[in-house]
């Protein structure tokens, strides 16, 4: 069905490997099959987690095609992409990447550039190889300002100062460097990537039906608005409270040991034994 990615599915989670040789370039190619997958995905309730990844270890996605310059209106008339068409088709991407209701993760062993870059920027979560790892917005070094949502993710995640030298200054960031700043959520030895991703990946995919849900909403929903956040916050948890997981895992986890001195001193432990082990009810 794909060209340029190679799809994964299992236990809930989907393993999406970039595959779009030789530089892995956001491209005609590599652009419309990722609307294709985003398409098939959006409505698959049984996928909760997404991991994208490259399978060239240099690079995760070089940048955009560059030869779009050479004639931008035709280049954006050409690839069909899905969402609001008054964007151009890398935003358009990338705004139904981040609206997906599932968990995007971006893994990065090599190095990600403009659209590249912005492509993980559009996802949830980011987690980056220590050793190889790295993120750059390159596009003010040659006339020109990220236009893949750069300049609107960037200032979330990061701030204004931050936004404006990581875009201005058009240097490349290196793992340590991107997670103090914020781009990333962690720069992980190359050896622990791996298996750090696949644990996170897999408790996401495992917790009660709503939790996520409900958490991406009244997170998004402070973010535009602190007094709203605290409203939505309330809503949801009650209404998980309602839910017969809330009562039915708590319950569990107070059986194991929860509120006595040793199960607190191991909780993590024992609830990850909890989720494992006890059935959850809808």
């Amino acid at each position: 069905m794909y060209t340029s990615i190679n799809v994964q599915k299992e236990n809930g989670i989907a393993r999406v490997v970039i595959d779009n040789p030789p530089l892995n370039l956001l491209d005609a190619a590599l652009l419309p099959d990722l609307d294709a997958f985003i398409t098939e995905i959006a409505d698959d309730a049984t996928t909760k987690v997404i991991i994208f990844e490259s399978a060239n270890p240099e690079f995760f996605v070089a940048h955009g095609d560059m030869s779009f310059v050479d004639d931008p209106e035709a280049a954006a008339a050409a690839i069909q992409i899905a969402g609001d068409q008054a964007l151009n088709p890398m935003l358009r991407l990338h705004e139904r990447l981040r609206q997906l209701p599932q968990i995007t993760i971006g893994k990065l062993v090599g190095l990600a550039r403009g659209g590249g870059s912005e492509l993980l920027l559009a996802m949830d979560m980011r987690f980056a190889a220590i050793e190889t790892a790295g993120l750059a917005q390159m596009e003010a070094a040659i006339g020109s300002i990220p236009g893949g949502g750069g300049t609107v993710y960037l200032p979330r995640l990061v701030g204004r100062a931050r936004a404006l030298e990581i875009i201005l200054g058009a240097r490349l960031f290196d793992a340590p460097t991107a997670e103090r700043y914020g781009l990333i959520n962690r720069a992980l030895p190359v050896a622990e990537l791996d298996g750090f991703v696949d644990r996170l990946a897999r408790r996401i995919a495992t917790l009660a039906p709503g939790v996520v849900s409900g958490a991406v909403q009244v997170i998004d929903t402070a973010l535009s608005s602190y007094e709203d956040g605290l409203k939505a916050e309330d809503e949801v948890l009650f209404g998980l409270f309602a839910r017969p997981a809330a009562t039915a895992l708590t319950n569990a986890a107070r059986a194991a040991g929860a509120q006595t001195r040793d199960g607190e001193l191991g909780l993590e432990a024992l609830l990850d034994g909890i989720v494992t082990n006890e059935a959850i009810p809808d």
